[in-house]
């Protein structure tokens, strides 16, 4: 694969900095940002099993918080209250107090100039892949269409007397190409990259009652998210989750929910309306959504311009521009493994690296995020667009918003690698900042459901860390090998 090098980046002198539109303010709904820098939602794997605020999850935040950028988003975060690991959650009242304080905590470390939104999602289940043993033995329904078909291979010698037990254990001797023909599609997905709940399967009666179940859940987030003090909710309407699947052109859902634009637009903006009735006009509320979904027979650029011009039109007060990141062209994962949304091709352009096939991993999504804006201005709307995918330079930043493409800049990778770059920028001190490779390590540890870190911070393992007593050793990660917060600056 190529290795696309990092380019060469002309930071602008301070005075320049005071001019740019990179540093200007910008009105989002309720509040005003006092930049158009944006920190979008990222996972780093800091809460605990409860899904409660820590002391890591208030130093990551303060930390990012330190660099003053326009916008910082909270990570995803489950509206339902049910066990998902070490994710923040926001499905029960009990979760208020601990984001209150995530929230005190981002005002005080920014002075007050960063504007806070939390990310809120629904996703649906998903298993690890199993072994063949326990898949047969445990996972397969067997039905007479099974039964009839292992009949029929003859070299098996099995009847209509014969038990179950016969049945599977015949399975499990069956080469690839003799299980193609007695599995259907969906049954060797389960049993080759693990179960997956699709939004489609209304043959199970909470994926039916999706409609009527979301729009309470994520109002109640959104309410629990206004009683913490946050300036915003972003829905989450991207990548490999529900809200996601519902919008995507595999959604052939035959309820009303599912097939043409209309239909697939539905829960989402129903969705939205409950939030809005819920939280009135005082709570920023937007959405992140898909410019392209990438995966064969997905939604691409023209649906997303139309989701947009929809939520616009319904009074979304910010649209947050991603790419693709999606289940359907995962890499099969290990036994025991679950699969994960960006080891394919969809999931390579939702974070491209250096590494990355075709073009350029830098500014990747913007000619589809400056279609899907041109389609939201020419319906008359002024709702903000934001852009998002491999910025890490200030000229291609402003250029960006100067000609229009979008109206906010989004940096997950390079705000990671250094979360003042955006500070360190506006003061004259470009040279200063510590610029992200676009190796994706941070991305390894994330498909691992390990703390996320960045490679970069390490080669300065033994600086201070600034959340810390001076003198006192840095803080690392749960195995001892990584430091939990950048360096200071």
């Amino acid at each position: 694969m190529p290795n696309h090098l990092i380019p060469d980046a002309r930071w602008p002198s301070q005075a320049e900095a005071k001019t740019a539109k990179l540093f200007s303010p910008i009105r989002i709904g309720a509040i005003e940002a006092l930049r158009r820098t944006w920190v979008p939602a990222m996972v780093p794997w800091r809460s605990n099993e409860e899904g409660a605020v820590t002391p890591d999850v208030l130093d990551w935040y303060g930390r990012f918080a330190d660099g003053k950028p326009g916008v910082l988003v909270v990570e995803a975060t489950g509206i339902r209250d049910i066990p998902s690991g070490p994710l923040l959650r926001i499905g029960d009242d009990r979760f208020i107090p601990g984001l209150k304080e995530l929230v005190e905590t981002v005002r005080e470390r920014s002075e007050g100039e960063t504007r806070l939104f939390i990310q809120i999602l629904d996703f649906l289940t998903i298993r690890r892949r199993p072994t063949r043993e326990k898949f047969f033995e445990r996972f397969l329904v067997l039905d007479e269409r099974h039964r009839e078909r292992l009949r029929d291979m003859s070299q098996l010698g099995l009847t209509a007397d014969s038990h179950d037990a016969n049945f599977r254990a015949a399975l499990l001797g069956l080469s690839e190409d003799e299980l193609s023909r007695v599995l259907s599609s969906r049954e060797r997905s389960d049993l080759n990259h693990g179960y997956r709940e699709r939004v489609t399967d209304l043959e199970l009666p909470h994926i039916a009652e999706l409609p009527e179940v979301l729009p309470g859940l994520f109002g109640d987030a959104a309410v629990r998210a206004r009683e913490a003090g946050f300036d915003g909710v972003e829905l989450h309407y991207a990548h490999a989750y529900t809200m996601a699947s519902f919008l995507s052109r595999t959604n052939q859902r035959d309820d009303g929910y599912g097939g043409g634009l209309e239909q697939r637009v539905r829960l989402p903006l129903e969705v939205f309306d409950r939030v809005r009735s819920l939280v009135g006009p005082d709570l920023t509320v937007g959405s992140r959504f898909l410019s392209d979904e990438i995966i064969e027979g997905g939604s691409r650029v023209e649906d997303a311009a139309y989701f947009a011009e929809r939520f616009a039109e319904r009074g979304m007060d910010f649209l947050s521009i991603s790419r693709g990141g999606k289940f359907d062209d995962a890499k099969q994962p290990k036994v025991g493994e679950a699969a994960y949304p960006y080891t394919g091709p969809s999931g390579h352009e939702c974070m491209p690296s250096i590494r990355i096939d075709e073009g350029s991993p830098f500014g990747r999504n913007l000619e589809a995020t400056s279609i899907i804006r041109a389609r939201v201005r020419a319906a008359g709307h002024s709702t903000p667009v934001v852009a998002a995918g491999g910025f890490n330079n200030f000229d291609l930043a402003e250029s960006a918003l100067a000609s229009g493409d979008c109206d906010v800049v989004a940096a997950a990778r390079q705000s990671l690698a250094d979360p003042d770059w955006f500070r360190k920028m506006e003061a004259g001190r470009g040279s200063e900042i510590r610029r992200c490779v676009f190796t994706n390590y941070c991305e390894g540890l994330d498909q691992k459901h390990k703390q996320v870190t960045c490679q970069l911070w390490d080669r300065d393992f033994e600086q201070p860390d600034p959340l810390q007593p001076a003198g006192s050793s840095v803080r690392r990660s749960s195995d001892g090998k990584r430091r939990l917060v950048p360096p200071s600056s």
